[in-house]
């Protein structure tokens, strides 16, 4: 199975690719490592994300999206952008899972990956997106927690 992990920043998509066959993670190469919009008012910049990101998803037969839950209002409140983008991904034909950061660094913290970060051959601001990867195949696998 193959999860697309995704950290909404702002305006930005950061994601990482994460598979898991065999009792084996890996991490594919993947040609992007983010997406962003800069007009998100606009119509076209929406469409357009939607297409980049359905087009990425489909050439790299992913089955599953997971995405890092933000808070709606307060000081940590995500922005309007990151919620624009958030519903373009939910409205995807692939499941869609929102996994809350504390439910995340309590599974981290219960079933932390055996491997550096580091030689995983990812981008530092891609951690985020896998470790929401990482424990939504580990929900898959143990069961919801």
């Amino acid at each position: 199975m193959k999860i697309c992990g995704v950290e909404l920043k702002g305006g930005e998509a950061i994601i990482c690719l994460l598979t898991y066959e065999g009792e084996t993670y890996n991490v594919p190469a993947c040609r992007k490592v983010s997406f962003s919009i800069s007009q998100s008012a606009s119509t076209d910049s929406i469409r357009e994300f939607d297409f980049a990101f359905k087009k990425l998803m489909s050439d790299y037969k992913v089955d599953e999206i997971a995405i890092i839950e933000r808070e709606q209002k307060g000081k940590f409140a995500g922005s309007a952008t990151s919620f624009k983008l958030e519903a373009v991904l939910q409205l995807m034909d692939m499941p869609v899972s929102l996994i809350s950061p504390l439910i995340i660094k309590e599974q981290l913290k219960r079933n932390p990956p055996q491997v550096d970060f580091e030689s995983l051959d990812l981008k530092r601001v891609q951690l985020n997106a896998f470790d929401v990867a990482y424990v939504q195949h580990n929900r898959l696998i143990f069961g919801k927690v």
